[in-house]
Formats: C-alpha cells, sequence, structure tokens
C-alpha cells in the first residue's frame, strides 16, 4: 500500500473509543483551536530553545509579549465609557451597601479571589483604622470590606488546583451566584480569560435573568449593572452559542481586552490574565476614588495614594511602567530561573515563602502543575510529590488560610448543589465528574492543606540541602527581614542553617530607610544566593495593584523560562498541559494536530520519510485519550501530548506501530524537543516563517 493512503488509526491500532467520539462529535463547543489565545506568537516562536542558549534573552523574550497588553490598553484608554461605567457601578454599590461580585475560572478565578484579598480587603481595612474614616462613618457602609466577592469556579479549594468538570458547566457559575447571595442591583463582573469559559458565561446568565424577573426593562436596569471581560475578538467568539448569547445581550457591558497569542501557546494566565487583572483593579481603584469625592478633599485623597486625577487616560502608561521596571532585573530573574531549574533537576524542592505578595505568588505555583504536567500542591499527610511548595505565616491552617483570603476559608455546600446536579447535568461523564469535585470542594478543605509555617520544627520541613527557599516581600515586610524573630527572619535563617539556596525578590519600599541596609549588614550574601530588588514608590497605588501586577509578571515569566529549560515546553508550546478538563483535551489536542503536522510538511522529513497525510482532529483526540489511559496506568508522569506525539510520529517513521514504552524511552531522550528538532528544524528558527517578520 502507497504510504500516503496508510490510516494513522490502523498502523497504531487505535480505534475510536466511546469517549473520543463523545468529545470530537458532541463537544465541539470545547474545540477552541480557532481562537488567537491559543495560536503560537512569533515572538516566542523558539522559545525552548532560546532559553537554554541564553537564559536572559529567553526571558526577554516572554517579556516583550506583555508589549500587547499596552498596545491593547492604549485603545480603551482613548474610548474608556464601558471602564467609567463599571467604575460608577463599584462607587455606587459602595454607597448603597450593594454587593460587588467578581467571578472567574481558573486564571481568572484567581484573580478575583486577588481582587477581593489583596486588594480590596486590606485597603479599606487600613483605612477604617485611619483618622480619614471619621468622615465617611455616616457614608460607608460599616461593613465595606465584605461588600467585594471574589468568587471562582469551585471556592476557595479550587485555589489550589481545578476541580474537575466544575469549569465546563454553566450550571456551577449560575448556582455560585445565587449561593453567594447575589442579586438583581448588585454589581457583577464576570471574568474569563478566552471568553467561552461555560460556568462563568453561566455566572453571568443568572444574574441576566434576576433582572429579567426584577424589571420589565431588564436590558436599562441592567445596564449600569453587568460587566464582560475577556480577551478574544467578538468574531472569533460568535461561532460558541454560550459566547454569542453575552455578546449580543444588551444588558451586559462588554470590555474586550483582546492581545492576540500568548506568550506559551494557550497560556491564557499569562497575557490574558494580566491585562484583566490590571484593568479590573483599575476599575476597582477609580470606583473607590468616584466614592470618595463625596466625602474627601482632593488632597485627602491623592493622601490616600491616588492620583492627582481621575479617569483611564493613564491606563496603558501606567501598566507600560510597571513591566518596564523588570527591564533592570533581568540579570537577577536569570539566575534565579537557573538555580531554581537545577534544583528541580537534581529532586530538590523550591519554598516560596510570602505574606503581602502571598497570592501572586500561591496563583503562580498552583498554575504551574496543569501548564507543566506537575503534581499539584501537597496536601496534609500526603507524601511529599509536588516540586514547589508556599508558606506564609500563622500557626495552623485556618491562620494561613486567613492570611491569603483576609477572610475566614469558604467552601461549596453540598446541600446546595448536590440535588441540582443529579437533576440538571443530562451528561453522564460531566455529572459524575462534578459530583466527584464537589466532594472536594466543601468547607473541610480548609484543614486539608497547609501551608503555615511552624513556630517550632523549621527543620523538619523544606527548604533543606539541595532545595531554594524564596522570600517575597512588599514594602514594610522588608524590615522584619533582620528580626530574627519574625516569619521573615525565620524563615531565611532556617534557609541558611540547612544550606538550603536563598533568593529575595522585593518589591516597594521598607518603612525604615536603613531597614535593607541593616538586613545586608547582618546577612553576608554567600554563592548561592540571588537578590531581585524593585523599588516602587507608594503614592499612586492604594490598592497594591501596580506591586501585585509586576510580581505576576515577574513569576509568570521565571516559572515559564524554568519549565522551558527543564524540557516541559517546547518552542512556545506547553507540550505538558493535563487534559483535566474538556477545554484542555481540546487544547492538548490541537498541540499534538501543530506539532505531528508540521513535522509531517517539513521538507527535510519528506526526503527522509516520504509524504504522508496529515492527521486530523479526530485521529489526534483518539490517540490522546489512548495516551491518558496509559499513562494514567503509570502513575501520571509522563505528558500526554508527548507520548501522543512521539508514538504519531515514530511509528510513521518505522512503519509499524511502536509501543507506548519505547515512545516513553524517546521522551527521556533524546527528548521530545530534540525529537522534533531533528524532524522540522524551522522549531528552533527565530520565528516562524509563516509570520511576517517585525515591519514587514
Amino acid at each position: 500500500m502507497p504510504k500516503d493512503s496508510n490510516d494513522i488509526l490502523t498502523l497504531l491500532n487505535i480505534s475510536h473509543d466511546s469517549r473520543s467520539v463523545d468529545f470530537v462529535e458532541r463537544k465541539r463547543r470545547f474545540q477552541l483551536h480557532s481562537l488567537p489565545t491559543e495560536q503560537r506568537h512569533p515572538l516566542t516562536w523558539n522559545l525552548s530553545f532560546l532559553v537554554k542558549r541564553d537564559v536572559r534573552s529567553g526571558l526577554r523574550s516572554i517579556l516583550a509579549v506583555d508589549g500587547d497588553i499596552t498596545r491593547c490598553l492604549k485603545g480603551w484608554a482613548r474610548s474608556s465609557a464601558p471602564l467609567l461605567r463599571a467604575a460608577r457601578a463599584v462607587a455606587e454599590s459602595i454607597r448603597d451597601g450593594r454587593r460587588i461580585f467578581i467571578y472567574g475560572c481558573g486564571s481568572t478565578g484567581r484573580l478575583a479571589k486577588q481582587m477581593e484579598s489583596a486588594l480590596w480587603r486590606p485597603f479599606w481595612r487600613l483605612f477604617l483604622n485611619a483618622d480619614e474614616a471619621s468622615r465617611l462613618k455616616s457614608a460607608a457602609p460599616r461593613d465595606v470590606p465584605d461588600l467585594l466577592i471574589g468568587e471562582m469556579t469551585g471556592g476557595d479549594r479550587a485555589l489550589v488546583s481545578a476541580l474537575e468538570g466544575f469549569e465546563d458547566l454553566a450550571l456551577v457559575g449560575a448556582m455560585q451566584l445565587r449561593d453567594r447571595g447575589i442579586s438583581a442591583g448588585d454589581a457583577v463582573f464576570c471574568i474569563t480569560e478566552g471568553g467561552e469559559t461555560s460556568s462563568v458565561i453561566g455566572a453571568l446568565t443568572e444574574a441576566v435573568r434576576q433582572y429579567d424577573e426584577y424589571s420589565g426593562d431588564p436590558g436599562a436596569a441592567a445596564a449600569d449593572r453587568l460587566f464582560f471581560l475577556y480577551n478574544n475578538p467578538d468574531d472569533a467568539l460568535r461561532p460558541f452559542d454560550r459566547s454569542r448569547e453575552v455578546l449580543e445581550n444588551p444588558a451586559v457591558n462588554r470590555i474586550n481586552l483582546t492581545t492576540g497569542p500568548q506568550a506559551v501557546t494557550g497560556s491564557t494566565r499569562m497575557q490574558a490574565a494580566t491585562s484583566e487583572t490590571w484593568v479590573m483593579g483599575r476599575i476597582l481603584e477609580e470606583g473607590i476614588r468616584s466614592f470618595f469625592k463625596g466625602s474627601l478633599k482632593d488632597a485627602e485623597i491623592e493622601a490616600l495614594g491616588f492620583g492627582p486625577g481621575p479617569g483611564f487616560d493613564d491606563l496603558a502608561r501606567g501598566f507600560e511602567g510597571v513591566r518596564r521596571a523588570l527591564d533592570g532585573v533581568i540579570g537577577e530573574m536569570a539566575r534565579l530561573t537557573t538555580i531554581e531549574a537545577d534544583v528541580y533537576r537534581r529532586g530538590g524542592r523550591a519554598v516560596y515563602f510570602a505574606v503581602r505578595g502571598l497570592i501572586p505568588v500561591f496563583v503562580d505555583a498552583a498554575e504551574r502543575s496543569p501548564t507543566f504536567h506537575l503534581n499539584p500542591l501537597d496536601s496534609v499527610g500526603e507524601a511529599e510529590r509536588s516540586w514547589v511548595q508556599v508558606k506564609t505565616g500563622g500557626k495552623d491552617s485556618r491562620e494561613a488560610w486567613r492570611l491569603l483570603l483576609g477572610r475566614d476559608f469558604r467552601g461549596l455546600a453540598g446541600d446546595f448543589y448536590e440535588e441540582a446536579f443529579r437533576s440538571r447535568i443530562s451528561d453522564p461523564r460531566l455529572r459524575d465528574a462534578a459530583l466527584s469535585s464537589l466532594g472536594r470542594a466543601g468547607n473541610d478543605q480548609e484543614a486539608r492543606f497547609d501551608f503555615s509555617l511552624p513556630e517550632r520544627g523549621f527543620i523538619k520541613i523544606h527548604p533543606g540541602p539541595g532545595d531554594i527557599g524564596v522570600v517575597v516581600a512588599l514594602d514594610g515586610e522588608i524590615d522584619s527581614l533582620s528580626d530574627p524573630a519574625s516569619p521573615f527572619g525565620r524563615f531565611l535563617r532556617g534557609c541558611r542553617r540547612r544550606d538550603a539556596a536563598r533568593a529575595l525578590i522585593l518589591i516597594g519600599e521598607p518603612d525604615s530607610p536603613r531597614a535593607w541596609g541593616k538586613f545586608r549588614a547582618t546577612n553576608r550574601a554567600f554563592p548561592n544566593e540571588v537578590v531581585i530588588r524593585l523599588p516602587w514608590p507608594r503614592p499612586g497605588d492604594p490598592l497594591g495593584l501596580r506591586r501585585q501586577t509586576l510580581l505576576k509578571i515577574l513569576l509568570n515569566a521565571h516559572s515559564t523560562a524554568v519549565m522551558a529549560l527543564l524540557g516541559r515546553v517546547v518552542g512556545n508550546t506547553m507540550t505538558h498541559v493535563s487534559p483535566g478538563n474538556l477545554k484542555l483535551v481540546g487544547r492538548a489536542t490541537s498541540l499534538i494536530i501543530s506539532h505531528v503536522n508540521d513535522v509531517l510538511a517539513d521538507p527535510s522529513w519528506i526526503a527522509e520519510q516520504g509524504s504522508f497525510p496529515p492527521v486530523t482532529y479526530a485521529q489526534a483526540n483518539a490517540v490522546l485519550f489512548r495516551a491518558m489511559d496509559w499513562t494514567a496506568a503509570k502513575g501520571g508522569e509522563r505528558s500526554e501530548v508527548e507520548m501522543s506525539i512521539l508514538k504519531i510520529l515514530e511509528s510513521r517513521r518505522r512503519g509499524r506501530n511502536v509501543e507506548w514504552a519505547a515512545c516513553a524511552d524517546l521522551a527521556e531522550a533524546p527528548g521530545l524537543e530534540g525529537y522534533l528538532a531533528r524532524y522540522h528544524p524551522a522549531l528552533s528558527e527565530e520565528t516562524n516563517p509563516a509570520f511576517p517578520k517585525e515591519g514587514g
């Protein structure tokens, strides 16, 4: 039989099983490979190769993609009516004692938590203890810190890792909105990286429905209260029914923050989530400023840290200042990236310690798991499996969660959700997954994850020899580095005593100008220590948005470069993505197609192996599900995408079915990156020839 007529599934002895048929034919709403956020960015085309040649250049390449955010924001600075409307909704909610509900899923769910716990609550608690608070006692609700609810699909437990099945269900978002007591008249901000997440759209649709019951003219009543933030062009989203329903609803204010492809293909935790973090934070800033206008003088508002003028004219300029702040510390970032990657190669772990910067640290650590096929953060009593640990102050898990959230842990009550899950989810696989996840979403999960730093017994935990301890300190926390009794001082002292590498990420200004000098005088640097120092003035950053965004960008670039050094990124694709939900199954399938068909079309492959037909979506998906079965049986250590690509190509090359175990050997050496570079040399070139060069 001629080569070009071979059927790949016949060669691999794989059939379309029921799961694959169901996904390909009936789950088209999760096949998102056409969206811009799922495409490859020309600036990072050869990222994994570049990082290995020069870590600094690799980091610059990643950070350069954030320039797309600045370009997007310039358009919104010129036409900011929806943003001003959103800020007004925040101000009026404070004035009237109404709720502000920010809801997201995955990265944007963690964004919602950040808005509440790292920006909103700390600001209001400091303010209400200040003299200026007396002016607002009659105007501001006493419970103003509790007015904003940052909620993510799956509740607080999902901060650690996603709960399978929840993201794929609009019902979950709708029920969480009701569960948190949100009703018509409250301000609702639903945020999805790509604009198509089912649970997020479900929450927004439920909010619209509430207005249908509340008013005879729901569009007019809701127009100043419902907002949708997303990161793909409307035309690209309209083919998806759930997205079109929102985009065409006059009751919804759309804030489209399209930035284009991500630095790593499909990794929307990066530019998509960063742009949405910045804009949502600025909306809160402007809303609070507007509220103050009725109670404080301009000079008093400026004294609280707000800039000299209202509005969004500086939306792009402010963000550009944040991202450019990293230009001066690329060398230190590269050193940290290199050391942390070496720690993992030797079987060690990284332990991050933070308090005010805890949410960006926690989020980056948690999101490494699905993005790069790592074990999630360890639970209590579980054998240590996660490469990265996160620690904070507090004597136990409850205090640690309060430091993270600024309030008590809040899970999902099974008796509120279970009956609806059983009766209203028709797809049996989704229903079973959702019910299983519901059992891992309750308040009992607070005790399951403990990231407190014990006052005693530090030597029993990491970091130890071969590990790295990373301290993240913001502003006044820098003062406590030299205090041996503070959590920061104890952590650093423990690292040094146990001969662990140390890194310090310091953002902002200490309360005492001499604090940093005092620390350096009493803590001489040693060879495996890195200091990333980013001074940032406090005026102009009242909620800490700029510090939080700066830390997010730094950590995202750093962890991505670490994983590229370790072979968990190939080119600029997340070839180690964990297909833990239907959206990620679709992403994994498209990654398989992309790499396999690039090789099959490469002249060097054709010259050596001959011409073969490209792999279809259905074929790649069928192989993926078999790879998922094989990796699960082997303990889940291998990447399903990696194994699928190697099985298809090596079987084509040999003209016979290559067993999974042999593909695992190839994954060890030469590795997927080396294998693909051998048969598709363009992968390691500076840019993809399909993209025009800048200025071309």
